[in-house]
């Protein structure tokens, strides 16, 4: 337990070799990532409209939101500097282009998310100093690992919804950009334990202690090769 709580890195990557890692998942990432609109397109019908192809049945609006997703996992894998709030905030304008009120833009009024059973969370106000500080702070701890500060900043960008619309979209693309840059694997939790996940999200919105949530993420949702397991993480 005590292993799994520092979070140490499962592998190791360059850089080049995780970005590399990134695009060759790209279909599965998008495929996975756009459940978070409720678009559940097969794989291979996600394949076929990231190729630029029209799919008979399916929404315009679930085809824009895959076009989007895939061109933000192309953002994230050619950004040669580490994250940085403006950096997200690009990441919200691509993913979030068809359905935020303000694509880019920090929130700037009242928001919520509905946790189901009539239970309505709702977000403090968004300071973009503290944002930007607590960012920062973040990526520069010696003490934490990357995949470590990659699971707290996407988490608590999730709960804070700094931005109008696509926060959970925008929060896995900029956890997964300190991933790759720490060549540390991706964060994808599989479509097969959303189930638990979207729970356990409902849990941390309630108690704001991202502990559970982060050490469930940990076991279930790190990917990578084997050939760069990490021993040190066995």
């Amino acid at each position: 337990m005590a292993e799994t709580q520092a979070y140490v890195d499962k592998y190791q990557f360059t850089p080049a070799e995780n970005k590399r890692f990134a695009r060759s998942n790209f279909t599965k990432l998008v495929y996975t990532n756009a459940r978070f609109e409720g678009v559940n397109t097969t794989l291979p019908q996600t394949q076929t409209i990231m190729d630029g192809m029209s799919v008979a049945g399916v929404p315009i609006a679930d085809i824009l939101t895959i076009v989007n997703l895939k061109r933000g996992w192309q953002y994230v894998t050619v950004q040669k500097e580490p994250l940085t709030l403006a950096m997200e905030k690009q990441i919200n304008k691509i993913v979030a282009a068809e359905d935020a009120l303000v694509p880019g833009e920090l929130r700037q009024g009242k928001g919520g998310v509905d946790l189901g059973s009539e239970e309505f969370f709702e977000p403090p106000l968004i300071d973009e100093a503290h944002e930007q500080e607590f960012l920062q702070k973040t990526l520069a701890n010696p003490q934490m690992t990357t995949t470590n500060k990659a699971l707290t900043v996407m988490y608590h960008n999730m709960r804070q919804q700094i931005f109008w619309d696509g926060n959970k979209r925008t929060s896995v693309l900029s956890a997964n950009k300190i991933m790759i840059d720490g060549g540390a694997g991706l964060i994808n939790v599989p479509l097969d334990r959303w189930d638990k996940w979207n729970k356990l999200i409902a849990e941390y919105y309630r108690t704001n202690d991202m502990e559970k949530i982060k050490g469930w993420t940990y076991q279930n949702g790190i990917q990578g090769l084997a050939v760069r397991v990490n021993k040190k993480s066995k």
